[in-house]
């Protein structure tokens, strides 16, 4: 990211940032609520056009791609929004199948999800007996518990076989302890196979012992990008004080 500024309306998302994260990289993106975290990801993403600066993906900049490229582009991220983004209605597998649309085109998803292969469904299963609930694979979506949920959704991510990881507070909702268990599956997930992951956080304690890297907003704008042992209590108070 290139001195990227983002508008909506009158208001400032973000404002000339810029940010550098190489492959195989984890990092944890941490401020107070409306600092422009989730705004950074979906440029990421590609899910939200810069009203200034550029994002570039493996030295191209997003903005010049075709509607296909992007698609393309995209399809090489797995990103897990606040609420999961899974269709209730549907099976677990289903859900989880639905994640490789990009690669796989409307039709081969659809026949994915109304008629999988049998190869398709021994991979899915595969994947969610990586991140616990394998014996899950066939349940309904809204009948899982809230914790189940986020794992279907990490397992859409993986799914998908991406090159990078994004994940807007993937353990907001959840207890310590299991919140701690969800983001080493995400860093597991991402060093096994050299992906990028990116994840922001709420809990800053999370984000200093699991992460190598802290990139810190503020009102739009990068407050520091350092490593952990860098970072100072007196960083985080000035990061979260209240405005006077």
């Amino acid at each position: 990211m290139e001195e990227c500024g983002v508008r909506f309306g009158p208001v400032a998302a973000l404002r000339g940032v810029d940010l550098t994260v190489s492959a195989g990289e984890c990092v944890a993106l941490v401020g107070p609520s409306g600092a422009g975290k989730t705004t950074l990801l979906r440029l990421l993403n590609g899910m939200v056009t810069p009203t200034s600066g550029r994002v570039l993906r493996h030295g191209r900049d997003l903005a010049g791609l075709s509607a296909r490229e992007l698609r393309r582009e995209r399809s090489r991220t797995g990103f897990i929004p606040q609420d999961f983004g899974l269709v209730p209605e549907l099976r677990v597998l289903q859900n989880v199948a639905a994640g490789r649309a990009g690669r796989r085109g409307t039709l081969g998803v659809l026949r994915d999800v109304v008629l999988p292969a049998a190869a398709t469904v021994d991979e899915i299963h595969t994947v969610l007996e990586r991140v616990g609930i394998g014996d899950k694979l066939y349940e309904r979506t809204d009948r899982l518990s809230g914790g189940q949920q986020q794992r279907v959704a990490i397992a859409r991510a993986i799914n998908q076989d991406p090159d990078v990881i994004l994940a807007d507070e993937p353990v907001a909702s959840v207890d310590p302890a299991r919140a701690r268990d969800t983001l080493e599956l995400l860093l597991d997930a991402a060093r096994s196979q050299n992906r990028t992951l990116v994840v922001s956080l709420h809990d800053v304690e999370l984000a200093r012992s699991l992460f190598p890297r802290l990139v810190a907003l503020r009102d739009g704008e990068i407050r520091f990008d350092r490593r952990p042992s860098d970072v100072t209590p007196q960083d985080f108070t000035d990061l979260y004080a209240i405005a006077g």
